[in-house]
């Protein structure tokens, strides 16, 4: 009798993943993953110092000025990894949140033993520039900024300028969680004067889950040493041990992800690079939300403030049945994510991925079959 039963056949089966990361990824990055690696090779070192100068490159960061970290783990891995190798015993953290990423950081700060402000701007607002700054003049003793860019419990996007260089200008360090928006959305990490920005291998790159990678200001990492609470998380040695050893990971690294990076890497290029890709992914959304419209479901943002990443739609009735909803998608081959917001009854859409417009109509064309997708009032 085998100790693990067999998977059933339709658990085998590839859904297209309508999620903000992981993502459905195209059949050359799943082919990469098919072999086996080891982490010594001299190979595997130089792969890994090339994916680290691309990803400068991605973000237009100034190689004089930027270096690249790769972290063992979820992108969360890398924002906890940031937070405790940034911010000294003795330094103030602000973090301006609007949503259950930002609450994360804030979460992380206090596990750390981490002085910081949190600035809540609910859920449905932008980060603004003037309350943060009204904050900092309250708080004097504040050293560091954190913010969320694409924040994926609504899909809001929150503007990194003019705050960013505004606070660089000041002297306080700012640290971006980017996940869900590097490789997808136009970034120039150079002329933001960001010293952290952070995200994930399995996001709009479109790589696999295994490693979070941060894109940090030289100067301000090199101030750091000694800083970390952890030893696994501590960005500052993870950065002296790519460097002094010509790419060779502290600790094991997840070999078959970094491989599938990089093939996620040149077919960023070949498409074109990230204008071409958020091209893509805006178009996607565009076409989601108009669907959906049609169908009776309201998006939660307006579209001033909404990301090309994931889209929040509210329930079309009170008795929308959210499960029922899933598992007809599911059998049709799509996978959702039920909704993140605490003051409203919502669920989300990622266009994100290997998705392209047939995928979108597809997907209206099985949401207009389903029960659930009749015209209703939305405030019924």
């Amino acid at each position: 009798m085998p100790l693990i039963e067999a998977l059933d056949q339709k658990a085998l089966q590839v859904p297209l993943l309508l999620t903000p990361g992981p993502l459905t990824t195209s059949a050359s990055v799943k082919q990469t993953m098919l072999v086996d690696h080891g982490t010594w090779d001299e190979e595997y070192k130089v792969l890994t110092q090339s994916i680290r100068r691309a990803l400068l490159a991605v973000g237009h960061a100034d190689p004089e000025l930027y270096t690249s970290v790769l972290v063992q783990g979820s992108g969360s891995f890398g924002v906890e990894a940031t937070l405790q190798t940034a911010v000294p015993d003795n330094g103030t953290l602000l973090i301006a949140m609007n949503g259950a990423y930002g609450q994360r950081m804030a979460t992380m700060a206090t596990r750390l033993g981490i002085n910081h402000v949190d600035l809540d701007f609910g859920e449905t607002q932008i980060v603004s520039a003037e309350k943060v700054l009204n904050v900092l003049h309250q708080h004097p003793e504040v050293t560091h900024f954190a913010m969320v860019h694409s924040e994926t419990t609504t899909g809001i996007l929150n503007p990194l300028t003019p705050l960013i260089p505004q606070l660089t200008e000041m002297g306080i360090v700012t640290i971006v969680d980017a996940m869900s928006s590097f490789g997808g959305v136009p970034i120039d990490v150079t002329q933001l004067g960001v010293d952290y920005l952070i995200s994930s291998a399995n996001k709009c790159i479109q790589g696999v889950p295994g490693f979070a990678f941060v894109l940090a200001k030289q100067l301000t990492l090199a101030t750091t040493e000694g800083n970390a609470r952890s030893l696994s998380l501590d960005l500052y040695d993870q950065w002296r041990c790519f460097e002094e050893e010509a790419g060779k990971w502290r600790f094991t690294s997840p070999t078959h992800t970094v491989y599938a990076f990089r093939q996620a890497l040149n077919e960023l290029i070949e498409e074109g690079g990230v204008a071409a890709r958020h091209a893509r992914y805006a178009a996607n959304e565009k076409q989601l939300c108009q669907g959906m419209l049609a169908l009776g479901f309201e998006p939660l943002l307006p579209t001033s403030v909404q990301s090309p990443i994931i889209t929040s739609f509210k329930y079309p009735a009170a008795r929308f049945d959210f499960r029922k909803f899933y598992e007809a998608l599911k059998l049709a081959g799509f996978i959702i994510y039920p909704g993140k917001v605490s003051k409203a009854k919502t669920f989300r859409i990622g266009n994100i991925g290997e998705i392209y417009p047939d995928d979108i109509q597809h997907l209206l064309q099985v949401i207009a079959k389903t029960e659930v997708a009749q015209p209703v009032a939305v405030n019924e």
